[in-house]
């Protein structure tokens, strides 16, 4: 589900970028209005978070790969606002510095998972979660389902950008400029892996996390919980552990050693990142330039494509885009590292540090009064 350079026109990652430009706008400002909360600390945990699962692939009919997001996690306990922002630093340094999804392609894949999936995770769970008491188990189900749809909704929307570009994009001779294949075979290309296995995987992190969150520390899922102060018993049991209790709805104050926890399951997570690169292939949509003139790789885009045969060479506008950024570490694999394992290991323990300063960084500018 990350766009790589060259798949999408120029035109359409322009539109996408501006459309995310508001979102982010309003996501800026919001979070600023909360920073007495101490929300920074949680939205570099929750962004650490979401960029460690996405190294996890999994594998998917036809022979590609795909990963949850975090996308429900995040917005159940941070809100969709500080959501947008915790998976939006996580994609900028996935594209930037590992090369997965195209910098020319953030705009879009921050609006596909990070600005719909926050949304749509958001208007799921308060929907199903209703007026459901922190630690009842019908916040579980609305938490998966959240992930569900929200990780759907993606997919969906990166796929029907994928599909339009033959449509719009293509040279005098009809051949497509950018991705070749039309909406008949992204969607379903995209969509059949995300309805089963991706997304399975999105809704039992996020199910499974709530859960551990309710026994925990059930303070941290009052901020989206809809329910007035005086109504969140679970709460206000935590609450000399946890921190205090705001009158306000929807605010939290965390006390450093509430999120212990956590921080350790992320850094279990993040050791157990070589797991990630078992399943073989690429996802579908992000084969490079070269793959194209690969029997193996065509054979593979192929299956995975309804059985349409790629075009013989790549798009004329995807060759010609898709070289415009050279991440350091491309693909997950440091430079001189022999061992794949390892390699994606310091990947991971890298990106993290960088996730973190990333978020710190935002919450000192905002601090500082910039936006």
């Amino acid at each position: 589900m990350h766009i790589p350079d060259g798949y999408l026109s120029p035109a359409t990652c322009a539109a996408l970028y501006g459309g995310s430009a508001p979102f982010w706008y309003v996501a800026l400002n919001r979070v600023k209005k909360a920073l007495h909360t101490r929300l920074v600390p949680l939205l570099s945990l929750f962004a650490a978070f979401c960029f460690v699962i996405m190294m996890f692939n999994l594998p998917l009919p036809g022979g590609t790969t795909g990963h949850a997001v975090g996308i429900g996690l995040a917005t159940v306990v941070l809100g969709p606002w500080a959501a947008m922002l915790a998976v939006s630093i996580a994609l900028i340094i996935q594209a930037l510095f590992f090369g997965d999804g195209g910098i020319t392609a953030i705009g879009a894949n921050c609006f596909n998972m990070a600005i719909v999936g926050s949304l749509a995770s958001y208007v799921v769970y308060r929907a199903v979660a209703g007026r459901a008491a922190i630690a009842s188990p019908r916040r579980v189900i609305a938490a998966g389902l959240a992930g569900y749809c929200a990780i759907n909704l993606s997919a969906l929307f990166a796929a029907i950008e994928f599909g339009i570009q033959p449509m719009l994009f293509h040279d005098a001779a009809g051949a497509p400029l950018y991705c070749p294949y039309p909406l008949s075979i992204a969607i379903p290309a995209m969509m059949i892996g995300h309805l089963t296995i991706a997304g399975l995987a999105e809704l039992f992190v996020s199910a499974g996390a709530v859960a551990f969150l309710q026994q925990s520390d059930p303070s941290l899922l009052r901020a989206t919980s809809g329910l007035p102060a005086t109504q969140i018993g679970a709460t206000r049991i935590g609450a000399t552990r946890a921190g205090p209790v705001d009158p306000s709805p929807g605010v939290f104050q965390p006390r450093p050693t509430s999120l212990r926890p956590l921080w350790a399951a992320l850094g279990a997570l993040m050791i157990l990142t070589p797991l990630g690169i078992l399943a073989a292939g690429s996802a579908w949509g992000e084969w490079v330039a070269s793959d194209y003139a690969n029997p193996a790789i065509r054979q593979q885009m192929a299956a995975s494509s309804l059985n349409q045969t790629p075009p013989r060479r790549a798009p004329e506008g995807l060759e010609r885009w898709s070289g415009l950024w050279t991440a350091p570490f491309a693909r997950y694999a440091p430079p001189y590292v022999r061992s794949a394992a390892f390699g994606y290991l310091l990947s991971g323990m890298f990106g993290v540090g960088l996730v973190l300063l990333g978020s710190f960084g935002v919450g000192k500018v905002l601090r500082n009064g910039k936006v």
